[in-house]
């Protein structure tokens, strides 16, 4: 019980101190779903002058093998000249940069939305999530600390995060779990709420911008589940921990592809190269293993029994092998949205092997699985596999499918490399 002596308990953050942070979090959370919105709307338009105007017009079957190599090759070569030759040469290493980190130089923007960009529409195997993120937090520190100097640059990082995240995911929530897990670890005083107090509203402006302005969902059309029973939890349980081991394959490879396609040290070489590799897996998987993932993911999903466990196991490994040459090689962009495609695809496997499994249980468990593996983001992860499962009944069975899978995946290489090469753990 609290005394008057007692100074463990933290202090509540009183009320004017929380609402003058109301203003500064709208401003970011808008701010950043403005420029995940205009990365999005650019890099489509740029899609489908690549992969439809372009290839209708030249009389070229639009994902024919030959203009799926050229393309990804010519990409390569495009992001090559802008790591190359634009100010700040699109940031560091992606294969060393997460979801967070310190902030860039806001001269580094535009060379890294410019290098997202393209990578999207050229149909890399990355996500935008990861150059919004940091161009949102170069932008809204070096704005904020101009604006008001006497507020940490962490605070304007963090309302940049949770915005951003917030668009991407069309909710508040998921910032909220990524901030919470990132917040336990550090040291600072008050409650949890009074610290993600501004951040949710960044949050909150972000997915409410992001909803206004188009149509945000995960939801890919998996018949729900509305009554699980232990077979569906031993399911669950069994294809989590697969789907984590198969995503630790990428994460063991990452170090040695890294070193491979370093050894032609030049951008110019090293992401040709990358986009040539990428044009071969492309037209080994066909249509559905470029771009993104998200969209193909619905598409994937909405063909339950179309696809025999051999053609999905092929289309689960050829994207991952995507995803790992692209974050190899020097393409910038995040890994959320193709580990999802990922762990869709060998869900839909294991599946097509043992029918008896439901389908939303496959799906999102073997995401789950994934995306630990890949991101080693417990929150984001069992957020995302919730989502696309579209079932409440299915949260508890991820809940605790989530804890064989983390026992697989914590301590081991991550995808992601330290500074000098070596894998993170």
């Amino acid at each position: 019980m609290a005394t008057d002596r007692d100074t463990t308990a933290p202090a509540e953050a009183p009320v004017r101190l929380l609402l003058p942070q109301v203003l500064p979090a709208l401003g970011v959370g808008v701010g950043s779903a403005l420029l995940f919105l205009g990365v999005s709307a650019v890099a489509e338009e740029l899609q489908a002058v690549l992969w439809e105007t372009l290839p209708d017009a030249l009389g070229i079957g639009r994902y024919s093998s030959p203009w799926v190599i050229g393309v990804l090759t010519a990409t390569g070569v495009a992001v090559g000249l802008v790591v190359w030759k634009v100010p700040g040469h699109a940031g560091p290493d992606p294969a060393s940069e997460g979801l967070g980190g310190p902030p860039l130089p806001p001269g580094v923007v535009p060379g890294l939305l410019l290098a997202g960009t393209l990578a999207l529409a050229g149909g890399v195997s990355l996500g935008p999530e990861q150059p919004t993120i940091a161009s949102a937090v170069a932008l809204a520190v070096w704005l904020g600390l101009r604006a008001l100097p006497e507020v940490p640059g962490a605070f304007w990082a963090s309302l940049a995060v949770a915005g951003t995240f917030g668009a991407l995911f069309g909710t508040p929530v998921a910032a909220a779990l990524v901030l919470s897990e990132a917040l336990a670890g550090r040291p600072g005083g008050g409650a949890l709420w009074d610290r993600l107090f501004a951040p949710l509203v960044a949050a909150g402006a972000g997915a409410t911008t992001t909803q206004l302005l188009a149509d945000p969902s995960f939801a890919i059309g998996l018949p729900p589940l509305t009554d699980p029973g232990w077979g569906d939890l031993l399911a669950a349980l069994a294809v989590a921990t697969l789907g984590a081991l198969f995503g630790l394959l990428s994460c063991s490879a990452l170090p040695f592809l890294h070193r491979l396609f370093g050894r032609l040290r030049h951008p110019l070489l090293m992401l040709p190269a990358g986009g040539l590799v990428l044009g071969l897996l492309g037209a080994l998987g066909g249509p559905l293993t470029l771009f993104k993932g998200l969209q193909e993911t619905r598409e994937l999903a909405g063909s339950v029994g179309v696809y025999s466990s051999g053609e999905l196991a092929r289309l689960a490994v050829v994207k991952l092998a995507a995803l790992l040459v692209a974050a190899a090689c020097g393409f910038r962009g995040g890994r959320v949205f193709p580990a999802v495609f990922v762990g869709a695809a060998f869900g839909l496997a294991a599946q097509a092997l043992v029918p008896e499994i439901h389908p939303a249980v496959a799906v999102s468990s073997a995401v789950l699985g994934v995306l630990l593996a890949t991101t080693r983001q417990g929150w984001v992860s069992l957020f995302v596999a919730a989502v696309l499962a579209s079932s409440p009944a299915m949260l508890s069975l991820l809940c605790l499918a989530t804890l064989p899978a983390w026992l697989v995946v914590t301590g081991r290489p991550q995808l992601q490399l330290d500074h000098r090469g070596r894998p993170l753990r």
